[in-house]
């Protein structure tokens, strides 16, 4: 049987999609999920990237196990929304940047496009903060020689991209495993009170603080590029589009975001527990950064393979998200403004738009200021995910669309109280910011007023243009 060329992918080469048995009907339950697991992987290693570590290792040291609960909502909130993304890649076969294009008028898109790519470049920040943080533990190179070395990694990206989808897939879930071992191993040396971990599953009253660093994890955790990286990645499966086969598509795409995603939660938790474990309430409960966390783990822990399996999980973390922000990059470019460049080059242009600031702070105000840098490119994250989740739930909600394939009532009020969780946290960190003493400016406020026209705009319009349909 032929199949229809795909005409909105925009990711991979046609030699790369996977084509499946037409109707899914002759291979066995176990093949037929097999063939789907993959996609969600890729999302996950965004998800444990070196922007989590700073904010998992600050959660832990400087709140104990009280964050953990935080971190369970945070993937709970990611699977839900990671689903949402598939369900739109898979019934209509759209990313979620063309999706958005098609209900938003032409500046307002603009404007969201721009914000992408911010949000994208503070991923990569990110990133290769993390790489050049871990190549100076393990090997004493220089940070600021480690942002270079981090540009250079479009070439290990564009030999993988040429390997195919599937070899992309096996190499990430490698990199989990690795990253999952070594922090098993930690935790096993560090003996955390396993009545204590439990209880940091009850959510508390969380101080301003505390409130901080609980967004920085929500924006860590939940990323607003993952959620276009999803929609795009779960079209690489290509089968006869049947009523059928997309429902079991929805199912198998759903148990593969389940399985990643819970790895990358127990990844991140088992940094946070790490953390809490070994500094809570002791004199390094203030160690914040990767560096004092690495120095210390091996005299604290006594097990010199401790700072060594610390350094390469970094660099893992920092190399193999690295291209999921690429490959997101790539999306939203096409997707927004229909502008396709080769993988190459929407690599080298993301890395240069994310290294050339972060490499200017380092040698303006030195190397003591990449942590927060850091952490302050995880908030901003959370801040630019609601302009992306507003959008997503609005589209699969419309029958319009979707048609009998739009999410129930039910799904909608799930999906809008998480929206409004996040909606909340980003308000109240932004007016704090705004209005605390001696940070008021007028650059502030009219920053903070166009987030919130934002805002209301990415809401309202899909509303007033009476596109979106509540049955």
């Amino acid at each position: 049987m032929k199949f229809k060329k795909k005409k909105n992918f925009n990711l991979f080469e046609a030699d790369s999609l996977i084509y499946l048995n037409p109707s899914l009907k002759s291979s066995k339950g176990v093949l037929k999920l097999f063939s789907f697991i993959g996609p969600a992987f890729l999302v996950a290693i965004g998800y444990m990237d070196p922007g989590n570590w700073s904010t998992d290792l600050q959660g832990g040291a400087q709140f104990g196990y009280k964050l953990i609960y935080i971190l369970l909502m945070s993937n709970l909130m990611a699977i839900f929304l990671q689903y949402l993304a598939a369900k739109l890649g898979v019934v209509k076969e759209l990313d979620l940047a063309q999706a958005t294009c098609l209900m938003y008028p032409k500046l307002f898109k603009i404007g969201l496009y721009i914000l992408a790519e911010l949000s994208i470049i503070a991923t990569d920040i990110a990133e290769i903060i993390g790489m050049s943080i871990g190549l100076n533990l393990l090997f004493g190179i220089p940070e600021i020689w480690g942002l270079v070395i981090a540009i250079a990694d479009t070439f290990i990206f564009l030999f993988l991209v040429r390997l195919g989808i599937r070899v992309l897939e096996a190499f990430f879930l490698v990199i989990i495993a690795t990253i999952l071992g070594c922090f098993v191993y930690m935790i096993f040396l560090s003996k955390p009170n396993t009545v204590e971990v439990l209880t940091g599953f009850i959510p508390t009253q969380l101080s301003a603080n505390a409130l901080y660093i609980s967004l920085g994890i929500i924006g860590a955790t939940v990323m607003p590029h993952n959620l276009y990286l999803h929609s795009s990645l779960v079209q690489t499966r290509v089968y006869e589009r049947t009523e059928q086969s997309i429902k079991k598509a929805l199912k198998f795409n759903l148990i593969d975001s389940i399985i990643a995603l819970n790895f990358a939660f127990f990844i991140n938790a088992a940094i946070l527990i790490l953390a809490a474990s070994t500094f809570f309430n002791t004199i390094y409960q203030n160690v914040a950064g990767l560096h004092q966390a690495h120095s210390l783990l091996d005299p604290i822990l006594g097990s010199s393979m401790a700072g060594i399996l610390f350094a390469i999980a970094l660099i893992a973390a920092g190399q193999s998200s690295s291209i999921t922000g690429t490959l997101s990059g790539q999306i939203v470019m096409e997707g927004f403004i229909n502008l396709k460049i080769k993988p190459w080059q929407r690599r080298l242009f993301t890395r240069l738009l994310a290294a050339i600031p972060t490499i200017f702070i380092v040698l303006y105000f030195g190397e003591e200021k990449i942590e927060e840098i850091l952490v302050f490119s995880q908030v901003f994250l959370s801040i630019q995910l609601a302009l992306t989740i507003i959008p997503l739930i609005h589209f699969v909600s419309l029958k319009k669309y979707m048609a009998d394939y739009a999410i129930s009532k039910f799904q909608r009020t799930i999906a809008w109280i998480i929206a409004s969780v996040l909606l909340y946290l980003n308000l109240h960190l932004v007016f704090n910011t705004l209005f605390s003493e001696g940070a008021f400016n007028w650059l502030y406020l009219l920053l903070a007023l166009l987030y919130i026209f934002f805002l209301v705009f990415s809401f309202v319009y899909p509303l007033k243009a009476n596109r979106l349909k509540t049955h």
